[in-house]
């Protein structure tokens, strides 16, 4: 575990529904290579706000080099579905696009 995540987890006690802790533990969980708890720290994002359009992009990104590309388009439908309600135009942008790419 590296100083990160132990950080990040200190501070999730105090606010263990605090979706950019949970965001950002996602995060470093990938970078780590942790891709099971990676996707589950950005299940737990999107559990506490619906509309961390990002979570649903990076838990993708996650899927697709963990060798799922199915779960990581059913992803990032939910994401851009979610970006288009709360009208988040960038996040729809870039989630589109990744989208896109997926085929």
């Amino acid at each position: 575990m590296t100083d990160r995540i132990r950080q990040l987890k200190a501070l999730l006690e105090d606010e263990p529904d605090d979706p950019f802790l949970l965001y950002s533990l996602g995060h470093e969980y990938a970078k780590a290579g942790d891709a099971d708890s990676a996707l589950a720290y950005f299940d737990r994002t999107i559990a506490a706000d619906g509309d961390y359009c990002y979570a649903y992009y990076h838990k993708a990104r996650v899927q697709q080099q963990a060798g799922d590309a199915e779960a990581a388009k059913e992803t990032l439908e939910t994401g851009l579905a979610r970006a288009l309600a709360c009208q988040d135009q960038k996040a729809e942008s870039e989630i589109r696009l990744y989208l896109e790419s997926l085929g």
